[in-house]
């Protein structure tokens, strides 16, 4: 691999965004944060609650970020619901853990999937109007009953199930006009250890894991699910590595096993599960060894700086034209214009329902 020069550079800004996925520290954008992020191998934002204030700064801010550049950063955030949603205050719907809806799949499982999809539609929706482009949801991991990290953020225990769910939650966020991201490849919930914490590892086969958690990935495919994350995991009977810095997780099973061509995202590279890997470099150039089109550098801004004046990759036309697959094809509505629509209206009804009986 060679080190961008100026005309890689204008290759890259040619072809889209970069391969790094960075964050910002506060509610506004400091001069130091911009040139950080006008760099060519950042393509997209993370944000966090700190990131949060209001929904006019929120507005603000991912406006401020989209301007800094052209192809604009794609900004994602991790909203799913339950115990992982950003935003909360100021109009914000608080919205139930997606375990709620596998509860509810247990009485009744048309309205189980209505329900899915009208909670999309609203987290979507509410997310794009204040400039969001993606969030980071859903888990499709399965509920085995002995991952804390993951716990009810899980759908089910049955892949069927959760395939299921999955499809009907994608559908109210693409009516919102947002894409999917399933996560964590090929599945995060049969090992109790916290990859933000640990270095967790599965000892099952591969065969049990694709007949199993990885189930989901396979039958949805990237026109549902276009963008995925792996997992922090060590699948020792597959491989040492764990699935996101794998080649024979993303290019051999995912990629060509499974046939899957959506975005592979890495994981936060500054996780405990990340270190087998090496110092920062070294996992950047991992995950994007094995077939990652974007890394996650969050909550280290001096590493985020270091991968930026040190990661050496090659612009990828393949990565850029998926990522670009996840950028919204229709102009957001307004927050207030939202606000009035009957079919968000009832979503919104339907989620506080669904939320209250949880």
């Amino acid at each position: 691999m060679a080190k961008i020069n100026k005309s890689q550079k204008s290759k890259a800004q040619a072809l889209g965004r970069g391969p790094l996925m960075i964050d910002v520290q506060g509610t506004s954008l400091t001069s130091e944060e911009k040139k950080r992020l006008s760099h060519p191998l950042v393509g997209g934002v993370i944000l966090f609650t700190r990131n949060f204030e209001n929904r006019k700064q929120l507005t603000d801010l991912t406006q401020a970020i989209h301007a800094i550049k052209s192809p604009p950063l794609l900004i994602a955030v991790d909203h799913e619901g339950g115990r992982v949603q950003r935003f909360r205050e100021d109009g914000f719907t608080v919205l139930p853990a997606m375990g709620t809806l596998g509860h509810l799949w247990a009485h009744d499982p048309l309205r189980a999937m209505s329900a899915a999809t009208a909670l999309g539609f609203v987290l979507g929706s509410e997310l794009r109007a204040c400039g969001v482009d993606l969030s980071f949801t859903p888990v499709l991991d399965l509920d085995y009953g002995v991952s804390k990290v993951i716990g009810d953020r899980s759908f089910h225990r049955d892949p069927r199930v959760v395939a299921m769910l999955a499809r009907a939650l994608a559908q109210g966020l693409s009516v919102a006009g947002m894409a999917a991201c399933g996560k964590h490849f090929p599945g995060h919930g049969a090992v109790a250890a916290d990859s933000h914490l640990e270095i967790p590892t599965d000892n099952r086969t591969l065969t049990r894991i694709l007949q199993e958690d990885a189930a989901p990935y396979q039958w949805l495919g990237d026109w549902v699910i276009p963008s995925v994350m792996p997992a922090h995991v060590i699948y020792s009977k597959v491989d040492s590595k764990p699935a996101g810095f794998s080649s024979k997780w993303v290019n051999e099973i995912l990629r060509k096993k499974l046939h899957y061509d959506g975005v592979v995202f890495s994981d936060d590279l500054t996780m405990e599960g990340a270190s087998v890997a090496g110092d920062i470099l070294a996992r950047a150039q991992a995950a994007l060894g094995a077939g990652c089109d974007m890394a996650l550098v969050c909550n280290r801004a001096d590493l985020a700086q270091l991968l930026i004046e040190s990661l050496e990759v090659l612009s990828d036309p393949k990565s850029a034209a998926r990522i670009e697959r996840l950028i919204p094809a229709k102009k957001a509505m307004k927050w207030r214009a939202l606000q009035a629509l009957p079919s968000y209206q009832h979503a919104v009804m339907v989620v506080r329902t669904l939320h209250d009986n949880a």
